[in-house]
């Protein structure tokens, strides 16, 4: 007597050219998902690179707020250091107010001409060690000269007396040092750069094609997964309705911790890393897009872990026990996979990645206990 075949779902089976046809048919899907919304997303390009501008904005003025607060304590004098009503004022000062303090230097006589503009009654008779009488007592000494006179004078010779009438030369030391105060919007170093004429349209390009990507992922997931039903036996093909949004759900968890909870960190290393080489951080928008836009997509696309996981425990390639066996492997191979889908390659974007990675790997080995194959692995554990 013939064994029983224990698949009773043979006929269902597809070969290998029709496995490449399904999947050639999937991808079809999914670009053309991809190119329709993308031609939605340049509507809202806009304001999206407006909305992509903000965790680098944030970074910039939290950097900058913290370096200037530090520096004004540092030159407090000994007795307002530890002053909790000083620190009050500075903190409110750049934090609350968002006044950023700008270093300049003046002559003594030209910061006094302002004050005795400004307050005439109080300033008017102060003199500076080395000056002569205030200016209106020095136009009454030198006498009137006619219309005609001053316009017949050569050029070089106002010019010499201009200079004859000048103080003598000021050194650093000599000029008085003031801090000028404006918002934070106006300060240079909070503007994000283009340098190339064509890099708006670039900008307005990628920040389409993210609009794009977060519109036409739905499509993309389903037409993928319609690919893996293939695979799946008929009674099976009913967790696609499960997997699909859970698929979609793990991607924009991944984007969004990229974006709300890595891009800070991450920014802050760099500036730190550029303030001890002596750096001035000038970001290009292009730059900071391009960035935007590879590291919420590697974020997204290794927390779809579970699902490949289970994946591969339907098609027999791997054993839960296997997974479980091999667990040291298998993070090791996430630490690789973080490195190589942070773009940035520092090590907060790499740690953040691989910690939850870890965590859904484990839920993955979870995932293939409540849908256990019927068929045994291709791959024995050793």
């Amino acid at each position: 007597m013939a064994a029983p075949d224990d698949d009773l779902f043979q006929h269902t089976s597809m070969t290998f050219g029709e496995h490449l046809e399904e999947l050639r048919v999937a991808l079809f899907k999914a670009v053309l998902a991809l190119v329709i919304g993308f031609g939605i997303g340049l509507f809202f390009a806009a304001p999206i690179v407006r909305a992509i501008e903000t965790p680098l904005k944030d970074a910039l003025a939290d950097f900058y707020q913290k370096k200037a607060y530090e520096q004004l304590k540092g030159e407090l004098p000994p007795d307002l250091v530890n002053d909790p009503a000083m620190s009050e004022a500075l903190s409110k000062l750049i934090y609350q107010d968002g006044l950023m303090p700008e270093e300049r230097f003046v002559a003594p006589g030209a910061l006094l001409d302002m004050l005795r503009g400004r307050y005439p009654e109080t300033f008017q008779d102060v003199k500076l060690p080395e000056e002569g009488p205030p200016a209106a007592e020095a136009e009454k000494a030198v006498p009137e000269q006619p219309p005609a006179a001053k316009d017949a004078q050569p050029a070089a010779e106002k010019a010499q007396q201009a200079l004859a009438k000048a103080p003598p030369a000021l050194s650093k030391d000599k000029m008085v040092r003031l801090l000028l105060w404006r918002p934070l919007a106006d300060d240079e170093r909070m503007k994000l750069d283009a340098l190339g004429v064509q890099e708006p349209f670039v900008i307005y390009i990628k920040a389409g094609f993210l609009a794009g990507a977060v519109i036409s992922s739905p499509f993309v997931f389903y037409f993928m997964w319609q690919f893996v039903a293939a695979g799946l036996y008929p009674h099976e093909k009913k967790y696609i309705h499960v997997f699909l949004p859970f698929s979609l759900a793990l991607f924009l968890a991944g984007a969004a911790l990229a974006f709300f909870f890595v891009f800070p960190p991450v920014l802050n290393f760099f500036f730190n890393i550029a303030e001890s080489l002596g750096t001035e951080m000038r970001p290009r928008l292009t730059d900071w897009l391009s960035f935007v836009l590879l590291l919420p997509l590697g974020f997204g696309v290794s927390f779809q872990l579970p699902l490949v996981m289970l994946f591969l425990n339907r098609i027999n390639v791997f054993s839960v026990e296997m997974y479980l066996s091999k667990w040291r492997i298998a993070v090791l191979v996430m630490a690789v996979a973080s490195m190589l889908l942070s773009p940035g390659g520092d090590p907060y974007s790499m740690l953040m990645m691989l910690i939850p990675l870890v965590g859904l790997y484990f839920a993955g080995v979870g995932l293939c206990k409540w849908m256990p194959s019927r068929r045994g692995p291709a791959v024995k554990p050793a």
